[in-house]
């Protein structure tokens, strides 16, 4: 409850932020976010080494107590830096002399619905990306040889791949975007591109298991290339999704439309949870398989919403 509550709080008002350090229009917007993604997976990338490593080998007390210890060092540094950062809505509104209660206009009213949409569409993207923490962990603990020589890491460590290979990858994503400026492709068209490289992220996986006995194992390092192109299809999707709300959302309510935008994660866990249910009545080339085509049909639905979309909000899109 405590999680949910500080996340809630927390996630779609930092990214809000992130949002409001650009004018309208700045092609560099999606960039932005995506160096924010990165600080994020720096987290993430640690944290299965440090909490996951002290949890599974001195106790899980230990790990829990180091993940508390990371929240309040990222609460001082926020406090600290907080100077910083763009006025939030409250505070504009409060120098203008306090909060106006003017509807939304009718094509403010489309922006919105238009969002909604999309976040319906993001919902299947993370029930089959969620499947890292799901089935693709269970599959790493049954049936992957971890072993380095005579020294057999813990299966926990997958959790860092995806992390790792972000900030390692994205910096070219930025500098490629950057140089494209205004000619870089839409954020819709991008976030369907991460749709496909999703989907085609488990033909690794599929390749080697295909001659899989009961009982045999594949070697961790299958994992290499599945993750990487995983994780380049979440950096095509994610952070442009963040900077694609703060873009097209009325101004008035930004940061509950970015809530709406974590809300379709939720969506996508609780879908990930009920697809991960065939892992175990299907045969796991046949499993990945259903994972390749769902990551696909997604890229095709994001695909064909582009134009309505565009119609609908603006070029924004």
């Amino acid at each position: 409850l405590f999680i949910i509550l500080g996340n809630g709080a927390f996630k779609p008002n930092i990214s809000t932020q992130v949002g409001s350090l650009y004018p309208k229009g700045d092609p560099r917007r999606d960039s932005a976010f995506t160096i924010f993604y990165m600080g994020i997976n720096l987290g993430a990338w640690l944290a299965p080494f440090i909490c996951g490593t002290l949890g599974e080998v001195y106790g899980w007390h230990y790990g829990f107590t180091a993940a508390g210890v990371g929240m309040l060092c990222g609460l001082t540094v926020y406090l600290w830096g907080q100077k910083y950062l763009a006025e939030d809505q409250i505070t504009k509104s409060a120098k203008k002399g306090g909060p106006t209660n003017e509807p939304l206009t009718a094509q403010e009213w489309k922006a919105v619905f238009g969002l909604i949409a999309l976040c319906s569409l993001n919902v299947v993207f993370w029930a089959v990306f969620e499947q890292q923490g799901n089935t693709l962990a269970l599959f790493a603990y049954d049936r992957t040889d971890w072993s380095i020589g005579s020294f057999t890491m813990p299966s926990t460590w997958l959790q860092s791949l995806n992390p790792m290979f972000i900030f390692l990858t994205a910096p070219f994503l930025i500098r490629r975007w950057e140089k494209q400026g205004k000619k870089q492709m839409s954020s819709v068209a991008k976030m369907s591109v991460g749709c496909f490289l999703l989907g085609l992220s488990f033909l690794p996986l599929i390749y080697v298991t295909s001659g899989l006995d009961d009982g045999d194992k594949i070697y961790w390092l299958w994992f290499i290339p599945s993750f990487w192109i995983l994780t380049v299809g979440e950096l095509y999707l994610s952070p442009i999704g963040l900077s694609l709300v703060t873009k097209v959302a009325p101004a008035k309510i930004v940061s509950m439309m970015m809530g709406m935008w974590f809300l379709s994660s939720f969506f996508g866990n609780f879908l990930s949870g009920y697809i991960g249910t065939f892992y175990s009545s299907m045969s796991v080339p046949g499993f990945f398989s259903l994972l390749v085509a769902l990551g696909v049909a997604a890229g095709i639905a994001f695909f064909i919403f582009q134009k309505p979309l565009k119609n609908a909000v603006g070029s924004d899109v």
